[in-house]
């Protein structure tokens, strides 16, 4: 079992290295600074990607397809956030917002179809947040990345029908609040109920068993919502 993680080097990204390492599989671990992962193991491999740079993400995804001969699970989890009032945001933010939290896990996605499936369902697991749940409370600041994030839930519901001939099912997972950095860069000084290791083992039983019931579905998996 192949497992592919971005956005790997901290928090949620990192504790799922720690679970399917635990539980046997072969982690591909993404990040754009590799050296904060800090994790030797012989089922590890790390993989340089700045997603933020579309060259940087389809060199990854070959480095994958050279790698291994199937993934059987794909952890979307690379994330940005921007927390600024909506006439500050500039187009830059917005760029970059969609490109690391849409763009590139789309493109990301799409390269490493090819070697999905082969052999049994594989499943994508796309990591979103309450933020981006419709009918959800929305937060002053945070329009960016909570817009960019509801995108990436519709576009869960898209792979979810265009591969399910390939033997692939597709489900995305809408975090409430984690005790992270992101989560202390868009509300300084909340204390969450959950640790990062808490949602990680959550996720991680998900992405192993949830294909044999879901596909296509955006699950709300929140405590609490600031």
């Amino acid at each position: 079992m192949t497992v592919v993680i971005t956005g790997a080097s901290r928090g949620i990204g990192k504790e799922l290295i720690n679970f399917f390492l635990e539980n046997n599989g072969q982690v591909i671990a993404l990040s754009s600074n590799p050296t904060k992962i800090k994790i030797v193991h012989p089922k590890l491999q790390v993989v340089s990607a700045d997603f933020n740079d579309m060259d940087a993400v389809f060199k990854a995804a070959e480095k994958i397809k050279k790698a291994t001969k199937e993934v059987s699970v794909l952890i979307n989890n690379a994330a940005t956030l921007v927390n600024k009032p909506f006439n500050e945001i500039s187009v830059h933010d917005f760029e970059t917002t969609y490109r690391i939290n849409v763009e590139a896990p789309f493109f990301f996605t799409q390269q490493l179809v090819d070697v999905m499936g082969l052999t049994k369902t594989a499943h994508i697991v796309n990591i979103s947040s309450m933020g981006g749940f419709m009918g959800s409370a929305k937060f002053a600041g945070l329009s960016a990345y909570s817009s960019s994030k509801g995108a990436l839930t519709t576009l869960t519901e898209c792979l979810a029908e265009e591969l399910k001939d390939k033997n692939i099912h597709a489900n995305c997972l809408c975090l409430g609040a984690v005790n992270t950095e992101m989560l202390k860069q868009a509300f300084p000084g909340y204390q969450a109920p959950l640790n990062p290791k808490q949602m990680a083992d959550y996720i991680g039983n998900f992405a192993l068993t949830a294909h044999t019931y879901f596909n296509g579905k955006v699950l709300p998996i929140s405590v609490s919502t600031p």
